[in-house]
């Protein structure tokens, strides 16, 4: 019989491996405007800068992302383009602030450098950039089973919508969260919510980190791209508390990928592999969701 959830009422960020950080610097700057009554305020808005990717020699793209984390950026976005494996040896990462740019380098070279031409990739609200056919690499490929409990769902949405961050400080934000069970992990910001999952699979491919085990959550549009590169990665279950789109079902169906959107207090909607969820949480015991909490002069 599914019980009651223990929901923690304050933010825990001991569990987290990688916080997010809103008063870091260089992430956001104070503008001057005014309201709607003409008075002048002060508000945080988000800084957007470009991090132009090598991989060896080859320029690659160049991103619009707010600044941190870029090695992680850098090697996830080649990662879930498929221009770097598991197999591949990498051998160094340099990264230079003042030119703004990553250079992955790799034991060998690889083939994918002269596939390319120069490409802009825009923050990822619009349709981002893919480089040759989308569905490449997800022929055959089988996402491990196992049971995702929605008592853990409920618990992840209630500790990651009260965690500070940039979207709470700012906003014009997007976040990605890498979560084990009920706990998150790596907690992910971006202007766009492909850099946001890029830097988790970046993070992951420097770590080795299993991800049979693990749960994707974004604050993102389920796309297709979103599922492609969750299913890329490894990762068997992607939840977001925004809606989908009728393709990124259609290719979760295909691989067999987890979907669980408009994760709003007790409700949430599975649109593919519902086969996975273990209903172990009365939903009647659930609270409501309150309203976000911003600072006072906050953009949106």
């Amino acid at each position: 019989m599914p019980g009651a959830v223990n929901l923690v009422n304050h933010t825990d960020l001991s569990q987290y491996l990688i916080a997010p950080d809103p008063g870091a610097a260089r992430l956001t700057r104070a503008v001057r405007g005014i309201d709607h009554n003409g008075a002048p305020m002060d508000i945080s808005v988000v800084e957007e800068r470009p991090l132009t990717i090598f991989l060896n020699g080859r320029e690659i793209v160049t991103a619009m992302t707010i600044g941190d984390y870029p090695e992680y950026l850098a090697l996830g976005f080649l990662r879930n383009q498929g221009m770097l494996s598991t197999a591949d040896t990498i051998t160094g990462i340099d990264y230079d602030e003042e030119l703004e740019t990553v250079v992955v380098r790799t034991e060998v070279v690889t083939d994918f450098e002269a596939k390319l031409a120069k490409k802009t990739r825009t923050s990822g609200c619009a349709v981002g950039t893919v480089f040759g056919d989308m569905m490449e690499g997800l022929e055959g490929l089988q996402l491990p089973e196992g049971k995702v409990r929605t008592s853990w769902l409920y618990a992840l949405a209630h500790q990651i919508n009260t965690t500070p961050s940039l979207y709470l400080e700012a906003g014009a934000i997007h976040g990605t969260v890498l979560c084990q069970q009920d706990k998150p992990l790596v907690y992910m910001e971006d202007v766009g919510r492909h850099n946001a999952v890029d830097k988790i699979a970046g993070w992951m491919l420097l770590e080795g980190a299993e991800a049979a085990d693990k749960i994707l959550y974004t604050t993102g549009r389920l796309t297709s791209e979103m599922v492609i590169k969750t299913a890329m990665m490894g990762i068997p279950v992607l939840a977001s508390r925004s809606g989908f789109t009728a393709w990124g079902v259609d290719i979760a169906r295909e691989v067999g990928l987890t979907l669980i959107g408009r994760m709003r207090g007790k409700r949430f909607v599975c649109l593919s592999g519902d086969g996975r969820l273990d209903w172990d949480a009365d939903p009647d015991n659930v609270a409501e969701e309150p309203g976000k909490s911003r600072r006072k002069g906050a953009g949106k």
